[in-house]
């Protein structure tokens, strides 16, 4: 069986400006891994992650250069030696899954035994001014759990004008690694206070000793700390949760690994996304069936989706339909 593997840059608006501490975004830029075999047609999507120094273009080089490779029949544990974790990996690795259920006659979730149902996603607020964040609170304070963009030197006020405006909704704070060791433990006692449910990477990682030593009175999820399986272990003193997304893992194959380590080890897991289409977000709904957070809201900050898109009704995501993935 050949196959042949396309690959594109593909761009679509967000609604509005989508701002966290390290900058804004008007749209988001992805790039599509399509592999055909015998008439079928398998696709993946990923979002370069600049954090990481990936860009588009470097992502999409990445992803042509496993041509030959899918070509000649390389699958998806050989994928993982030649391409390393990441962007490109996760695409690739999506298309492939999506390819073999095709050829299987079955789906995704068939093949992993599972039987999908519809979760709850986190929704985001951007960085912005207390009075804006208060806006967009209110605006969404219906949805279950929202997740809210801070990162900078003095967040409290961020926090309670949140919290105000939206008293009954769960909240994530993502701090993006904006915070200090100098003000770690009063935005931890804050965060209390206000009942917030999760702190996500609230110092810059590689310099989050600190974590260690304080008293975590709020559970702390890594993000930025954590990018591979291996990373896992030298973290159990330091973080309460871990935030798994595919384009950091290098795609649903290795997504499953982490998941079921960072379970061992006793880790709540968070399944996130990067700003993308309902393309990526569908391996990721079959990924966080059984964790303690999603925030799988990609297509909700769009302005226009992929068609046919994923359905979401409020904060409730559904399983992807075959016609868009898996």
């Amino acid at each position: 069986m050949r196959r042949n593997l396309e690959a594109t840059i593909e761009r679509f608006p967000i609604a509005g400006v989508f701002t966290i501490s390290r900058g804004s975004k008007t749209e988001a830029e992805v790039v599509t891994c399509t592999i055909r075999a015998d008439g079928l047609i398998g696709r993946g999507e990923c979002v370069p992650y600049r954090r990481y120094g990936e860009t588009i273009e470097g992502v999409l080089e990445d992803v042509r250069s496993v041509s030959e490779a899918i070509f000649e029949g390389v699958d998806r544990a050989g994928l993982q030696r030649i391409l390393k974790p990441g962007a490109a990996c996760n695409a690739v690795d999506c298309a492939l899954w999506d390819l073999e259920a095709k050829q299987a006659g079955r789906s995704v979730s068939a093949l992993l035994g599972i039987t999908p149902r519809p979760l709850t996603t986190a929704f985001t607020l951007s960085l912005g001014e207390p009075e804006a964040m208060a806006a967009e609170a209110a605006k969404n304070g219906h949805r279950p759990l929202l997740k809210v963009k801070l990162g900078t030197a003095d967040d409290e006020a961020r926090m309670r004008a949140v919290r105000l405006a939206a008293p009954q909704s769960a909240i994530i704070i993502d701090a993006n690694e904006g915070w200090t060791e100098d003000n770690l433990e009063r935005h931890l006692q804050i965060a209390e206070d206000l009942r917030i449910a999760l702190i996500e990477q609230p110092l810059p990682a590689g310099r989050d000793e600190a974590l260690a030593r304080v008293h975590r009175v709020v559970p702390v999820c890594a993000d930025e700390s954590v990018h591979a399986t291996e990373d896992l272990e030298a973290l159990r003193d330091r973080y309460d949760a871990v935030n798994i997304k595919l384009d950091k893992t290098g795609g649903l194959t290795e997504g499953l690994r982490m998941k079921a380590e960072a379970k061992r080890l006793g880790f709540q897991v968070m399944v996130g996304c990067m700003v993308g289409t309902s393309l990526a977000m569908a391996p990721a709904v079959l990924l966080a069936q059984d964790v303690e957070y999603a925030d799988l809201d990609g297509p909700l900050l769009l302005a226009r989706d992929r068609q046919p898109g994923l359905r979401y009704e409020g904060s409730t995501v559904f399983p992807p339909a075959a016609d868009l993935w898996g």
